[in-house]
């Protein structure tokens, strides 16, 4: 009983105060017939991983004008959909986006599955994506479970079990409150919950629709929930980046393996990133010059930092590595992240836009 009474106040707030995305249709959306569309969903909860909404919708906006739907971006060029989703970063995420978009062309006639189990045989979708598609697009009742969905359901019931170790405690509790009604409803309301008023600082539980039933507020500990365990520092590597220019304009660059980091990305040729000082690995034989400075960056298990050597290269020069890219034919928009502060130290000495 105490479930349906938290999923009958969430709903009633969420219709009230559901936050207004460009890849969602809002409750009175739904109550006058408009469903969702699950190309939208999918893209944008694969956007959204890792990042967050503020980050996500000048690209969703981009990539759905460019790629209106799953047939057009089934068809679009992968350097194009790199050069887009440079700066959204885990760019496995993009590559998944193109084999999951051609899946669904080929071997679904275009149309997504409508259900979890079926979403999880194509490419790129997990658990999490499979059941937001089937819940948010399909009306499937499947649980949906985020960063947003853990705090709020870890404050609703105090669990005091740190994160990670909580989660499949969390989830069998989020799967309770699962409604057999309005389940993407559910879903996206127990994200806006935690967005807007169950936030990680300071959540404003004098507004919030559930106060009467959380027993983290009760108990005087909401905001210190969820507990984490200690994470581990991040070990730091090292490695040097070459950015080459011909006389002619041209840039040398390299596009990187498939799998790994940055896999598919164009990016300046570089050495080995390891936990000491890299060795020399040059893309063409010129007079590489370190320049001052230093470019850092984080990824997700660890920090880098590289230096960076210029040297312009004469007509006729051969690379062992990497390929010249024509001056107008350069963006340096379309690098990765990492790749474009290369760029930004690089220019202030050596290149010209």
């Amino acid at each position: 009983m105490r479930e349906k009474e938290i999923g009958t106040a969430l709903l009633a707030w969420y219709d009230s105060h559901a936050r207004a995305l460009p890849w969602r249709i809002g409750p009175a959306e739904r109550r006058a017939g408009h469903r969702p569309d699950p190309y939208r969903v999918w893209l944008s909860e694969v956007m959204l991983q890792q990042t967050t909404v503020a980050a996500v919708r000048d690209y969703f906006h981009r990539f759905t004008s460019r790629w209106p739907d799953v047939a057009a971006l089934a068809e679009a060029d992968d350097g194009e959909v790199m050069a887009e989703w440079a700066g959204l970063g885990y760019y496995a995420r993009a590559r998944n986006l193109l084999k999951c978009a051609r899946a669904v062309v080929a071997d679904h006639d275009g149309r997504f599955p409508e259900t979890s189990a079926a979403l999880l045989t194509l490419p790129g979708i997990g658990p999490y994506t499979a059941a937001a598609i089937a819940a948010i697009a399909c009306d499937e009742p499947e649980t949906v479970v985020d960063g947003n969905v853990e705090r709020v359901t870890a404050r609703l019931f105090a669990v005091e079990t740190p994160l990670p170790p909580a989660k499949p405690e969390l989830t069998a509790l989020a799967r309770r409150l699962t409604p057999e009604t309005r389940p993407g409803d559910h879903a996206q309301a127990m994200m806006d919950l935690g967005a807007t008023i169950c936030t990680p600082r300071n959540p404003a539980c004098g507004i919030c629709p559930l106060r009467s039933f959380c027993a983290g507020h009760a108990s005087g500990i909401a905001t210190d929930l969820p507990r984490k365990l200690a994470k581990k520092p991040k070990p730091t590597r090292f490695g040097i980046a070459y950015v080459g220019t011909r006389e002619d304009g041209a840039a040398l660059l390299e596009r990187r393996p498939e799998r790994g980091l940055l896999g598919g990305m164009l990016g300046w040729p570089g050495s080995d990133w390891a936990e000491t000082a890299p060795a020399p690995a040059p893309p063409a034989a010129a007079d590489w010059q370190e320049i001052a400075g230093e470019v850092r960056h984080t990824f997700t298990h660890f920090h880098l930092i590289l230096t960076v050597r210029t040297a312009r290269l004469p007509e006729g020069t051969n690379p062992e590595r990497g390929h010249f890219v024509p001056r107008d034919a350069f963006r340096a928009a379309d690098l990765p992240t990492v790749m474009r502060k290369v760029h930004d130290l690089a220019s202030r000495a050596f290149l010209t836009d």
